[in-house]
């Protein structure tokens, strides 16, 4: 086997007059021979031939696994969806926290509606009846009405 191409084709000859230099560089006419890239056969070793061969199938090969396990194809994306969700939401959060003076208002914000909703939905009777209608009515909102 031998480094260099082959060429499969007989290549064409083509006489072009070159003028001469007027520094005095060319000495005058000469031939080119023309070869199309197409004459070119390159052996490649059977690993590439193969490797080349794997690839050019692949998007065939994907698209029937998709159409066989559509179902679990999408059930592992959703679960890949979500880590990766999880893992932006930890860093934004892990981000934000580095700001100063940040972290503790969100945590003063955090105080003042936690003390606002046991004040006005908690410490009175007629009001945590009022919240314990609003979350049965949610319920039935969302998941329907058992009696029915």
């Amino acid at each position: 086997m031998s480094d260099t191409p082959e060429s499969t084709q007989s290549a064409e000859t083509i006489t072009v007059d070159i003028p001469a230099n007027p520094l005095g560089l060319n000495a005058g006419n000469g031939s080119i021979t023309q070869v199309s890239p197409e004459s070119y056969t390159v052996n490649l070793p059977d690993g590439v031939k193969q490797a080349l061969d794997i690839l050019a199938e692949f998007p065939t090969y994907l698209g029937q696994t998709y159409a066989n396990n559509k179902r679990a194809v999408t059930i592992v994306g959703l679960i890949l969806g979500i880590i990766v969700g999880v893992k932006l939401t930890l860093a934004i959060l892990s981000a934000v926290n580095e700001i100063p003076l940040l972290a503790p208002t969100f945590e003063l914000v955090g105080i003042g509606y936690a003390s606002w909703f046991v004040y006005r939905y908690l410490l009175q009777a007629s009001t945590r009846k009022e919240l314990t209608d609003e979350i049965d009515s949610f319920k039935t909102e969302i998941f329907g009405n058992k009696n029915a």
